[in-house]
């Protein structure tokens, strides 16, 4: 395994086994996990998939953003388990103890993965959590395995209405190895940041390799496929009023598409970033929500 500037993490040769550790802004290594968290590995028939588990209650799984990892719940999964719930983070295939084929994967093979970190953490039904790209994965196991999600949150909600050109440029920037330091914290605050955000807290943590198997998994299913969620689990949706990916009319649409089941709320001065742009005001929109949909387990 090599570790390269910017967190950027490859496994070389032989070393598929191997888990991928990034590093954060500042050079400090990120965090394994909470101090109490335990990792859970389930073997698949073609590889490994690891959740960290931590606290008691209702269960809650996190799954991250595109080409990122689970350290990025790190401050929303301790405010979830304060609050009294379980918090299993999903970590995607090719970051830390997540290994195995990295090719030919689909999406019903993402949501077969999350799937059985579900079963690993205690089992379902969950409320899947989401961040940016990993909401498109939650809304496919809730319809393919509805049994296992009570509810979703979605964290940045896209998929029908297209991203900016600009930011979508951007996005693709943050995975170019090619840019200097500069250029790359440039691209990482286009993408993913509201003006006068910070975007060193994202200068690293980037999962190249899985990018790119999770963007070619992305196209083996339409988008009505996952669209709708299943068409009965309660949803959550947090947006950035500012976010350039995920436009806020996705959010709307799904809104106005099922507004039996669907709640929407608009942060102001937040991005796609969303996590470290607004953490209080995250925490305290899912716990509301949170207590609501798992009253009944308590």
């Amino acid at each position: 395994m090599k570790l390269t500037r910017r967190g950027f993490v490859h496994l070389t040769a032989g070393a598929a086994a191997m888990p991928a550790v990034p590093r954060v802004a500042g050079a400090q290594a990120y965090p394994s996990r909470p101090v109490a968290a335990e990792s859970r590995l389930t073997n698949l028939p073609d590889g490994v998939v690891e959740v960290l588990v931590d606290g008691t209650g209702p269960l809650v799984v996190m799954i991250p953003s595109l080409g990122r990892g689970a350290e990025d719940f790190e401050e929303l999964s301790r405010a979830a388990v304060a609050a009294g719930y379980r918090v299993a983070r999903f970590q995607p295939r090719g970051v830390s103890g997540s290994v195995g084929r990295m090719t030919g994967i689909t999406m019903q093979d993402l949501a077969a993965h999350v799937a059985a970190g579900i079963e690993a953490a205690g089992g379902g039904p969950a409320v899947v959590l989401d961040h940016a790209n990993g909401q498109r994965l939650a809304r496919m196991v809730a319809a393919t395995r509805p049994g296992l999600v009570r509810a979703i949150i979605m964290l940045a909600a896209g998929g029908k209405v297209p991203a900016m050109p600009a930011a979508l440029a951007a996005l693709n920037a943050v995975f170019d190895e090619s840019l200097s330091e500069a250029q790359h914290l440039e691209a990482v605050r286009i993408a993913f940041f509201a003006p006068g955000n910070d975007p060193t807290v994202w200068k690293d943590g980037w999962y190249p390799a899985t990018q790119k198997m999770q963007r070619a998994a992305g196209t083996t299913a339409a988008v009505d496929d996952w669209w709708s969620a299943g068409n009965s689990a309660p949803i959550l949706i947090v947006q950035g009023l500012q976010d350039q990916l995920a436009v806020p009319a996705n959010g709307r649409m799904l809104r106005a598409e099922a507004p039996d089941r669907v709640e929407l709320i608009e942060l102001d001065g937040a991005a796609h970033a969303l996590l470290p742009e607004k953490p209080a005001e995250i925490a305290r929109a899912i716990t509301t929500f949170l207590g609501r949909v798992t009253a009944s387990s308590r």
